[in-house]
């Protein structure tokens, strides 16, 4: 139960220091009560629209010395219910701090606050040659994309935020501020805490600024659609292309159903619903013409279509927009539906007998759920399309998603891939790591022994804030 003297204390002193930029409206407190997830909005109690490290700095400061519990927020893109506030308190609203700090073009890196956006990101950079590749497909913060170690589209070929962070400002659980990492490419100085905090959701500090590693913009840039009779075939095709060595930039499985969606909310014409994959070449002209000569060679052998090209820029946009948008294409084949996304990710070699075994699943069960994936790299996701007044059906889907994490998990992967922990896959994670759980678990209790970060994410622990 919320021990309500403590909270008025802990926000009127919130309010002294900050004034208007404390907001305890209904409203207000129900936007950061959600992400993207299927949950019920669990709002905090307050909201602090932050503006510099030192306010945030100050408000965990303040928050700590009420165990008042404290959950960083970017624009809530998240799908796993890491922005809910289960315990109430602060909700620190970083998307004000959006500057970009510093720019260095000639050893690829910038310096970032946590509120800038990957979109805002690229925009800056254009004119420099130099992009930024991590593409979750929602325009996210670049500190939630940190916290919650994301990747996207262009991971199998320029990796996750793990390998594109090269330095953070965090403040820790009692209002103490560090700085991680650096500029050099590598260093052997001591404890990684930068990979400590890429991946810790909030639960160890709040992240407010990033410095990134950059890649140069490719020469050449060519997008592709490729259709095939079935799931496998498609599937074969990634892995074989994935085997021989093509440096492919973005490689996606779109099963039927998710096909059929995109269709029709994009208005894609001249496409059809079948197994499909969209592709991307980065590099020189040769390079690029040479990786679409080998890709098809394989898609044919598989039974796969001529490739379907784009390769001005406002064609790559609106095929990519199409693939971004396939959340809200599948969510419009069923109108009324609530979305519960998940995803797993499995080793290469794994990967189509994960995807069968998947989609026999969803046929027996009677769940409706499209299937896109980042497949270069094993990850794929379902949009589990679901009633939220019907309990049979939401057990189902509940069930459907529990098969899911163990058919990765006994073919050596992971229960997600990139969407992370959060509340909903906290017994996934014990399932996963067992014992090592145990290890992480001491870790925030070293880092936030109030338990005041992010409480209720990533595994139950025993706290002592004013809702725990």
């Amino acid at each position: 139960m919320k021990d309500a003297n403590r909270i008025e204390a802990a926000i009127a002193s919130l309010r002294q220091r900050f004034g208007d930029k404390l907001a305890t409206s209904a409203a207000v407190r129900e936007q950061h009560g959600r992400g993207e997830a299927f949950r019920p909005c669990l709002p905090p109690d307050a909201v602090l629209f932050a503006e510099s490290t030192a306010e945030v700095a100050l408000a965990v400061e303040i928050c700590a010395a009420h165990r008042l519990p404290v959950v960083p927020f970017g624009v809530g893109t998240s799908l796993e219910g890491h922005v809910a506030a289960p315990a109430g308190g602060l909700s620190i609203d970083l998307s004000r701090m959006n500057r970009i700090l510093e720019t260095n073009a000639e050893d690829q890196d910038v310096l970032v606050e946590a509120g800038v956006t990957r979109k805002q990101l690229n925009a800056h950079l254009r004119d420099l040659g130099l992009f930024f590749p991590i593409d979750p497909g929602a325009d996210a913060t670049i500190g939630g994309m940190a916290a919650t170690r994301a990747s996207g589209t262009n991971a199998v070929r320029y990796g996750t935020m793990r390998e594109a962070v090269m330095g953070l400002t965090v403040v820790l659980a009692d209002g103490r501020v560090i700085r991680t990492g650096g500029r050099a490419r590598k260093s052997a100085a001591g404890y990684d805490l930068t990979r400590l905090f890429v991946g810790s959701e909030g639960t160890l500090g709040v992240i407010t600024e990033v410095r990134l590693r950059l890649h140069p913009m490719p020469e050449a840039m060519s997008a592709a659609v490729c259709t095939f009779p079935s799931v496998a075939a498609a599937v074969r095709t990634v892995i074989e292309t994935i085997q021989a060595g093509v440096p492919v930039a973005r490689i996606e499985l779109l099963d039927p159903l998710q096909m059929e969606a995109c269709i029709r909310f994009a208005k894609l014409d001249g496409f059809t619903a079948a197994p499909t994959l969209f592709l991307e070449f980065h590099g020189t002209a040769a390079g690029v013409a040479e990786q679409a000569q080998t890709v098809g060679a394989i898609a044919a052998e598989q039974g796969g279509s001529a490739f379907r090209w784009a390769t001005r820029p406002e064609e790559r946009s609106r095929l990519w927009q199409a693939r971004h948008d396939a959340y809200y294409a599948a969510l419009a084949l069923r109108p009324g539906a609530r979305g519960w996304s998940t995803d797993v990710c499995v080793p290469i070699s794994r990967l189509a007998d994960c995807i069968d075994e998947t989609l026999a699943d969803l046929a027996a069960s009677r769940v409706t759920a499209p299937l896109v994936g980042h497949v270069g790299d094993g990850n794929f996701h379902l949009l589990l399309l679901v009633d939220p007044a019907d309990e049979q059906e939401i057990a189902r889907a509940k069930a459907v998603n529990e098969r899911l994490v163990r058919r990765a998990l006994a073919m050596g992967g992971t229960c997600t891939g990139e969407h992370g922990i959060g509340m909903g896959k906290v017994e996934s994670l014990l399932e996963e790591h067992g014992p090592a759980v145990e290890v992480m678990a001491a870790i925030k209790s070293a880092l936030d022994p109030l338990g005041i970060m992010n409480p209720g994410k990533i595994f139950a622990t025993r706290s002592s804030v004013a809702g725990g």
